[in-house]
Formats: C-alpha cells, sequence, structure tokens
C-alpha cells in the first residue's frame, strides 16, 4: 500500500506542470470593448428658468431750453423667473440654435436726485425677453455655448416727493429694445433633461422719456440710460437627439 501511494504521488506530481503548460498555452480571449455614450443635443426643448439682475440705470434732464442736467445713478435689482423655447441641430462637436425667453421680473432701485433733492428718481422692470442665436461646443453631455441677439424690456420710472413719498411724475409702462449677448454652460443628466447656468447682458441705451403728473400735466423730461445683467438657473426638456453608442 506504501508503494501505491508513493506511485500515485509521483505520477500526480509530473502531470501537475504538464497541465500548467496545457492551459497556459491555451488562446486568451479579450473582452468586448466598452461603449462610450455620445449625448446628441438635437431636437426642439423647453424649460424653466430663475435667478437674479441688475440694471444700471442713470437719468439726465433735459431742459427745454437745451442742455443735459445729470440726476445721478442707481442699480435697479431683484428675481427674476420664467421659461424658453427652442432649438437646437448638433454637427458632430458642434451645436448650433435658436431660442425665446420671457421672464416675469422685480428689478426695482431709486436715488436721490442730484438735481433736485426733494425728489428720489425710481426705475423697474417688470418683464423681459430675449431673442437670440446660440453656437455651442459639445463634449459628450456637457455643452458650453454663447449666445447673442435682440432684447425687449418692459420699464416704469418714477419720481417721488421726499418727504411724503407721494408719487410726483410718472412715464407709465414703456417697451423698449435692445440688444443681448451671454454664455452658459448645460449638462444633460437624462437621456432629454438637462440643466445648466447662464449669464447675460442686455445693451438698452439711451433713451428720451417724457413725464406726466398723476392729474396727466407734462412736468419734464428725462434721458434714461440702462444695462441689465442677468444670472440664470435653467433645466430644459428636450425631444429627439437620442444617446447613440460611440465605440
Amino acid at each position: 500500500m506504501k508503494k501505491f501511494l508513493l506511485g500515485v504521488v509521483a505520477l500526480v506530481a509530473l502531470a501537475a506542470p504538464a497541465a500548467a503548460a496545457d492551459l497556459a498555452a491555451r488562446p486568451y480571449a479579450k473582452a468586448p470593448p466598452m461603449i462610450a455614450a455620445l449625448y446628441n443635443w438635437s431636437g426642439f426643448y423647453v424649460g424653466a428658468n430663475g435667478g437674479w439682475g441688475s440694471s444700471h440705470k442713470c437719468w439726465d434732464f433735459l431742459p427745454v431750453a437745451g442742455g443735459v442736467s445729470p440726476e445721478g445713478c442707481h442699480n435697479a435689482t431683484g428675481g427674476v423667473a420664467g421659461g424658453q423655447i427652442g432649438y437646437r441641430w448638433q454637427a458632430g462637436t458642434w451645436v448650433f440654435g435658436l431660442e425665446g425667453q420671457g421672464n416675469w421680473a422685480d428689478l426695482k432701485g431709486r436715488n436721490r436726485s442730484t438735481l433736485n433733492p426733494l425728489l428720489d428718481n425710481e426705475s423697474k422692470i417688470d418683464a423681459f425677453g430675449l431673442f437670440t442665436g446660440q453656437i455651442g461646443y459639445a463634449a459628450n453631455n456637457v455643452l458650453l455655448y454663447v449666445k447673442g441677439g435682440a432684447a425687449v424690456t418692459s420699464d416704469r420710472f418714477r419720481t417721488f416727493n421726499t418727504g411724503t413719498g407721494v408719487v410726483a411724475a410718472t412715464t407709465g409702462d414703456d417697451t423698449r429694445w435692445g440688444g443681448a449677448v451671454g454664455v452658459g454652460v448645460e449638462f444633460g443628466f437624462a437621456p432629454n433633461w438637462s440643466a445648466g447656468v447662464e449669464y447675460d447682458h442686455l445693451f438698452m441705451q439711451n433713451r428720451n422719456h417724457t413725464f406726466t403728473t398723476p392729474a396727466g400735466a407734462v412736468v419734464g423730461t428725462d434721458r434714461i440710460g440702462q444695462d441689465v445683467d442677468l444670472v440664470t438657473v435653467r433645466v430644459n426638456y428636450r425631444w429627439g437627439g437620442p444617446v447613440m453608442p460611440k465605440y
């Protein structure tokens, strides 16, 4: 029995290296390549946005006899909220688009008139719209873009008696057109959903406004210049542009 067991051990010892060599000689099959998702930004989209805005405004009184009398400047600040709708199409890593945006706003501010310290000048923007084109660069599901086009604001300008706080004169509602430029970054976090942050600057230039008392009497004209800065957070839902595999 002892000789038999020794013979079995010797046989196993001789067979093990041969089996290992046989296993090592077998061909090795590589794992299939991993598939990287390619996010496509093409399609119609609709979304919501909200954030903060600031409008720098300077008032200059225009006497009937001619000339200019500065009244000072102030910033009208506050919150904004609204929505956007647009279309994008992607060619390689480049993305092109058109977008319309409309927002409610509460940008308000005032300053003491340097020409007449008995009056406070107040400015307010209660709505604005943007109509812009976009050019962007896509790195899979991250989109960097610039935009530019037209802007429109709904303005109201008023003066108040500093002692009583009563409205002395107003322009009523006014619609002003200008230009807009912006930059943004957007992240696709699901096949049809994306979120991002955008900054826009509105060039609204100067415009003359005639002020009237609450009774309707004309009291004078001011040249008012304004620029607007906006920072908004956006969420979009997009139709079309499926996520495609890329090897």
